[in-house]
């Protein structure tokens, strides 16, 4: 295992390892992305080793950038990162899965990413355009077997483009599809899907754990709340007076609890921040640990609330 012992890892059921917690780079679209740059080379400097990203972001240039001048100045190797893209939804058909990825490693000069997962489960027409729509503004969607497209995520790990491949977005049904494949090479090795206090997926997370697949949890912290996806009258996650009072007794902010709370379900949890201050915060979630009653008053706050119907 070529990780750092300092950075706390799961294995993953294809025997490679993933740190559990993880830097999200997902910002709005009117976020300069020069940002990216600055804040992952900042993540990597505070200690974050796992960085996670994708295609649609349009930000893995910058991504690419900062891990390569942080592998540059000494900070880290390349087998100590452990990078995540994704195969956004217009790449869907098999035949456009691997040039859809060679397309990020060009954009982040890298050689191999460490797992390649499927954005969503729902195919949208190909093209140039993320969102295609006709002329009236309705989407375009396209019809693809998603077996089918599995096939050539398993021939990107074979051809040593990724070293794991896995999913986003889906549900059992949509997993069970997959894992009952016939002449299925690879299951995949995690479910990344959107999962806070308030949307706890005990669900889907005991089903992923019996099958040996990793749940990663997007919008740990509720959500940057992007304007076009997001309720603005939905309630603000780190405003809940039980996480509050939480972070108040354990001398840790609102944002930490919420994602010790998934380190101790066994999620693998992203933590997304362009503030320098709580990037090196976010670091803390291995200095403290919640009793099992502090976890079982977290469960309760389950309450079903996505907060991206959209899902990024």
């Amino acid at each position: 295992m070529s990780m750092d012992p300092k950075v706390q890892c799961v294995e993953l059921n294809d025997g490679h390892f993933i740190p559990v917690l993880g830097f999200g780079t997902y910002a709005p679209e009117e976020v300069p992305k020069s940002k990216a740059l600055e804040a992952t080379k900042l993540a990597i400097g505070a200690g974050f080793r796992h960085i996670d990203c994708a295609y649609a972001y349009n930000n893995e240039k910058e991504v690419g950038l900062a891990i390569r001048s942080k592998i540059e100045d000494g900070t880290v190797k390349r087998k100590d990162i452990f990078y995540t893209s994704k195969l956004w939804i217009t790449f869907l058909r098999p035949e456009l899965v691997r040039p859809a990825l060679e397309k990020s490693l060009k954009n982040l000069q890298l050689d191999y990413v460490d797992l390649y997962i499927i954005h969503l489960p729902t195919a949208m027409k190909p093209g140039e355009e993320l969102f295609p729509t006709d002329e009236h503004g309705k989407a375009l969607s396209d019809t693809v077997d998603l077996c089918a497209t599995w096939e050539a995520m398993e021939k990107c790990k074979d051809a040593g483009l990724t070293k794991s491949i896995g999913v986003s977005n889906f549900n059992r049904r949509q997993l069970e599809k997959i894992l009952n494949k016939a002449g299925l090479k690879y299951k995949p090795v995690c479910n990344q899907v959107e999962c806070h206090p308030y949307l706890n997926q005990s669900k889907l997370l005991d089903f992923c754990k019996s099958k040996d697949i990793v749940l990663v949890a997007y919008s740990a912290l509720g959500t940057q709340r992007p304007k076009p996806w997001v309720d603005q009258s939905s309630p603000v996650l780190l405003d809940d007076p039980v996480l509050c009072a939480m972070a108040k007794k354990y001398e840790r902010t609102p944002a930490l609890i919420a994602l010790r709370y998934q380190l101790q379900r066994g999620v693998v949890v992203l933590a997304k921040s362009y503030n320098e201050k709580r990037i090196k915060e976010n670091m803390q979630i291995f200095e403290f640990q919640l009793t099992s009653e502090d976890m079982k008053v977290l469960d309760g706050l389950n309450r079903n609330l996505r907060y991206l119907p959209f899902r990024l």
